[in-house]
């Protein structure tokens, strides 16, 4: 029996937790114990009859809030006073100026920070929520305990995030997937971002991480003896070289489990490095890295490395400030095995991200690569390229970007992020050897512009002064300081064709007694997939649109909502329903367009909807509806689709929750891919159990062999997401196939 909750035992609880942030801080002076009691009971008396959406005392969150903030970052008193605080401003009659009296102007800038970042995701203007998302990272900037406290407010959300409704929960997930879990990773907190990644996917994929889950805990006990066995004579040398140390076996999270299985496009049962193992050294500072490679000896004294996959990142350590020596060994089973080989430094360094790092830089002074990355976001939000939304795609892509360290002739090293080429190299060192660079001589190989540069290679540019800037250039690019160079001198060239091709498409807007104002203007543009108007001028200038697509745009009737959303937002992914088979997810010849209209239950606007091609979702699978403007069509999107939740956290875009209704007479176009190995007749057992078994219909086939190995795309029409499953389980069965899935 459940037992009843009263105001004292309320109280009693408060108390508890309150007690408990206060032994796991273990403050170092009365003065600190002092001002976090004040903070505390401002919050209480603040959020006093306030209540959480699961029924509890509000007082719980900040509280929960301020104890990850010291347990799982390491922060000091500051941040647990902006921690208590952080929702006062915004949700109570207290303002910025109480807080500045009360607390001082640290605490009241850093509470200020927090309420602002509150906002963001909030917006329904694009433009003004790709400005508040640069305004969130220019704050991280300036004082990176904004960005800490924040992470820990949202770590306590998504933890007690069952007591929301579903679509609240799918904007949350998807809003932690696509900011808060790479910033997590960016500020080296790797536990947080792990957690953040795990408890995403359970809210936007719930049977995927279930099922990863079940998977992990049925096969715990086994991994459990292989680690014992495995670790014995790694323990026994340690010892006897007199080693303090620990060793533990550490899972992968269930979200980098499932992004290896969709990458490797293989079962979870193949993936070997479910775990690795972690020896973590208690060494002084001064012995570091000479202690980490003794331990490194000891490993490969009983097990075969394999030297491709040696990372040392002691000498140069990630841009998070990450420092281990990664190994990858041959185990006793016949399985590779990862080790991590850190210092306690390091391992403290590794869980706890900046924080840790900071005080190891004030006592030892340690310098980063984190601090550089924090001075390069701001470079990025101060760049001149006002193209906000550009500047949220790649800042996003650098979050999660690895870096390489490559020299110049004179052998300066200039750190770039993975994957740059000799172009981001060039822009670089400086604009104008960007803008003029047609090759390179790396490592004194003659090699192209866009060709990507590994670890350790020496670059000297060749320029050229009849050389310039191409937009095609932004394809061969990883780098903000390239594309805006790019961009900008691209966009110059441009502006010297406007006033022609504004004339231009004049003259043909008239011939078809279209009006040349703005509005069709606009119009015109987004239909034809133009970022600015200057692109759209500078084609019509250059003959790459004429006379016969004005011609289609005058004879269409197209409306500005839902066309001007998906030529900014989806170029290429137009898929408008209609009966005809092979366009976008259409439903099958024989059954028309709008019986789709009776198959999905929800808030599914006026104007009709249609099936995102991006996704291709069918009935059975999970999914929302993107409503980008009032006057558009609502856009079905199944809730796993990355793009769907790009677009709602990026762009604030408003979505419903939508159900599927059977409809027995309705087919939906969907594709899988499938891969084995080249055999007699294995065409014929693929088309027997889709045609004759399944009595489904295929709308095309596609199946190459080379080399003895055989890779197929199939498009076939199905009723469900059942019918589907029920056609890739049948194909694994056949002889020879290794692999069946699901193209997106």
């Amino acid at each position: 029996m459940k037992a009843k909750v009263t105001p004292d035992t309320e109280n009693q609880e408060i108390l508890k937790r309150y007690r408990n942030l206060l032994r796991l801080w273990k403050p170092r002076n009365p003065d600190d114990r002092k001002i976090v009691r004040k903070a505390f009971r401002m919050a209480l008396e603040a959020h006093h009859d306030m209540r959480r959406k699961s029924g509890e005392p509000y007082i719980f969150h900040p509280l929960g809030v301020a104890t990850i903030c010291v347990e799982e970052i390491g922060l000091g008193a500051t941040s647990i006073v902006c921690a208590l605080l952080h929702d006062v401003v915004e949700d109570t009659e207290y303002t910025l100026e109480d807080i500045r009296g009360l607390f001082g102007e640290k605490v009241a800038s850093i509470i200020d920070g927090l309420t602002k970042i509150k906002g963001i995701f909030d917006q329904r203007t694009t433009t003004v929520h790709a400005e508040n998302f640069k305004r969130l990272l220019l704050t991280l900037s300036d004082d990176v305990r904004v960005i800490l406290v924040k992470l820990a407010d949202r770590l306590h959300n998504m933890r007690t995030l069952d007591a929301l409704p579903s679509d609240k929960q799918l904007k949350i997930s998807s809003e932690t997937g696509i900011l808060y879990a790479p910033l997590a990773h960016r500020l080296g907190l790797h536990a947080i971002k792990s957690e953040l990644e795990d408890l995403a996917l359970k809210y936007t994929e719930p049977e995927v991480y279930e099922t990863l889950v079940g998977k992990l805990r049925s096969t715990a006990r086994e991994r459990s003896r292989f680690v014992s066995k495995f670790i014995h004579p790694i323990r026994q040398d340690l010892i006897q070289q007199g080693f303090k140390y620990t060793i533990k076996a550490r899972e992968k999270s269930v979200a980098a489990i499932w992004q290896k299985m969709k990458k490797k496009e293989v079962p979870f049962e193949e993936i070997y490095d479910i775990f690795a193992i972690r020896i973590v050294i208690d060494t002084p500072i001064e012995s570091e890295k000479s202690d980490a490679w003794k331990v490194y000896s000891i490993v490969t004294d009983h097990y075969l490395p394999n030297m491709d996959r040696l990372r040392d990142w002691i000498s140069i350590p990630k841009a998070n400030g990450y420092e281990a020596l990664h190994t990858t060994v041959m185990g006793h089973t016949g399985h590779w095995v990862e080790i991590q080989i850190r210092t306690r430094r390091m391992d403290e360094v590794a869980e706890r991200g900046y924080a840790a790092h900071w005080k190891y830089k004030e006592s030892f002074n340690i310098s980063s690569k984190l601090d550089n990355w924090l001075d390069r976001i701001k470079e990025m939000i101060e760049s001149p390229d006002s193209d906000a939304l550009s500047f949220i795609d790649d800042v996003k892509g650098f979050f999660f970007l690895d870096e390489i360290s490559v020299f110049t002739p004179s052998g300066e090293m200039r750190i770039l992020p993975a994957n740059s080429t000799v172009l981001d190299f060039a822009y670089a060192i400086h604009s104008e050897l960007g803008n003029t660079c047609i090759g390179a001589k790396v490592d004194k190989k003659l090699v192209p512009i866009n060709q990507p540069l590994k670890n350790g290679q020496q670059v000297e540019v060749i320029t050229s002064s009849k050389q310039t800037p191409r937009e095609e250039w932004l394809t061969y690019v990883v780098t903000t300081r390239a594309k805006t160079n790019i961009k900008q001198a691209v966009k110059e060239e441009k502006k010297l064709f406007s006033k022609q091709g504004k004339e231009k498409l004049e003259k043909w807007f008239r011939q078809f007694s279209v009006d040349f104002k703005q509005e069709q203007i606009k119009q015109f543009q987004a239909v034809n997939n133009f970022p600015t108007m200057v692109d759209l001028y500078y084609s019509a200038a250059t003959d790459k649109i004429g006379l016969k697509d004005v011609k289609i745009f005058a004879a269409s009737n197209y409306r500005d909502g839902w066309i001007n959303y998906v030529s900014r937002n989806s170029a290429g992914n137009k898929s408008v329903l209609h009966s005809e088979a092979g366009t976008g997810s259409a439903p099958h010849p024989e059954s028309p367009a709008s019986y789709m209209e009776e198959d999905l239950q929800g808030d599914v606007t006026s104007y009709g909807y249609q099936v995102a091609g991006c996704c291709n979702p069918i009935p059975g699978d999970d999914v929302i509806g993107l409503i980008p403007s009032e006057s558009s069509k609502t856009v079905i999107h199944r809730t796993k689709c990355t793009q769907a939740m790009d677009m709602i956290s990026q762009y604030g875009i408003h979505f419903v929750k939508l159900n599927w209704t059977n409809n027995e007479f309705i087919s939906f176009l969907t594709s899988i891919s499938i891969n084995g190995i080249d055999k007699k007749g294995l065409i014929n057992e693929i088309t027997k159990i889709i045609s004759n078994e399944l009595n489904l219909n295929i709308q095309a086939f596609n199946i190459q062999a080379d080399k003895g190995i055989t890779e197929g795309k199939i498009s076939l029409f199905v009723r469900d997401a059942t019918t589907l499953n029920n056609v890739l389980e049948k194909l694994k069965f056949i002889e020879g196939v290794t692999t069946v899935r699901r193209v997106d």
